[in-house]
């Protein structure tokens, strides 16, 4: 029952828990409603996102397993900094009623998958990307000055998470070929969420309550605007490293970078990256040798290098 997840939450109340029925069989919400101005002043970002070249790849299954891990160590710095964020201001009027630690924080569950990828030593073998930054420092800087607009990131995240993040973990799953066991995409399982749909619309009726002024509600939905093209700075940041890993000569050639072993080692990665150049000389040359017209002069030029020789011997 979620009633029962709501009074194991830190920072829910138990009466408000059981009364969810109630408000769910209601569902009587207005324009104005904080809910509602956010569903529909992010569609056009919400929009924008989905259509973004990295989720759509995704989506169709094509991400290599290096791509996957550089997006959930965006994501594990991502949450660390919301987290730590909500954390502080768990008690502030205009957050305290949305702080479900317990069901919703993602930094321990992104950890493990850090873990199942990199190893032990995973901390070590990490570092912020320069877009997560940007992300990270927002985050941040709200919640040290402006703690009500948590509420959108939290918004933006956290309802995605449990929207369509839902697909992306089967997607995930089946296209890594990761275990069934779910090691790897920890991220996506919400242990302590029995009903997604319900918790969300618990989530949002919460958000309706909180006692906000229609300027301060205003400043949310532009927040959570601004969330969302922080996450699309890190698609667009996965994009360039993506096309380093997945990109594939027109006649069936061999990948660019197959994923396997460490991306840096490629000696043009780190300059050629910041120069939205994806082209390495070696992964290119080697692509090219598996052209049957490249083999066939190849060959060629082995067989008149080896009858000069012979000729020269005799």
């Amino acid at each position: 029952m979620l009633s029962d997840v709501m009074e194991a939450s830190e920072g829910a109340d138990e009466a408000e828990g059981l009364h969810y029925k109630e408000m769910e069989e209601e569902n009587d919400v207005s324009p104005t409603d904080l809910s509602e101005l956010l569903k529909e002043g992010t569609k056009e970002s919400h929009d924008r996102a989905e259509n973004t070249q990295f989720v759509k790849d995704f989506l169709k299954g094509r991400i290599k397993k290096e791509l996957f891990k550089l997006a959930t160590v965006a994501l594990y710095f991502t949450y660390s900094a919301l987290e730590e964020e909500m954390d502080h201001n768990k008690d502030h009027p205009a957050f305290a009623p949305l702080y479900f630690p317990l069901e919703l924080h993602r930094k321990k569950e992104l950890a493990k998958d850090l873990k199942f990828f990199y190893g032990e030593d995973w901390k070590e073998k990490i570092q912020c990307s320069e877009a997560a930054k940007c992300y990270v420092d927002r985050i941040h800087q709200v919640g040290q000055n402006e703690p009500e607009l948590l509420v959108a990131h939290a918004y933006t995240r956290y309802m995605g998470d449990l929207s369509g993040g839902q697909v992306l973990k089967k997607v995930a799953q089946r296209a890594l070929k990761l275990p069934s066991s779910g090691k790897g995409i920890q991220f996506y399982v919400f242990e302590n969420i029995s009903n997604a749909q319900q918790f969300k619309q618990f989530y949002r009726a919460r958000m309706n309550a909180l006692d906000l002024d229609k300027k301060t509600k205003e400043k949310i939905v532009e927040e959570a605007n601004a969330a969302f093209k922080f996450n699309m700075q890190v698609f667009d940041e996965l994009d360039k490293i993506g096309a380093l890993l997945t990109e594939e000569a027109q006649d069936g050639g061999l990948p660019v970078h197959d994923g396997k072993g460490d991306l840096h080692k490629c000696p043009y990665y780190a300059t050629k990256l910041g120069k939205g150049d994806a082209s390495c000389p070696y992964h290119i040359a080697m692509a090219m040798l598996k052209q049957p017209t490249m083999q066939f002069i190849l060959a060629a030029c082995i067989a008149m290098a080896a009858g000069v020789a012979a000729w020269y011997v005799m």
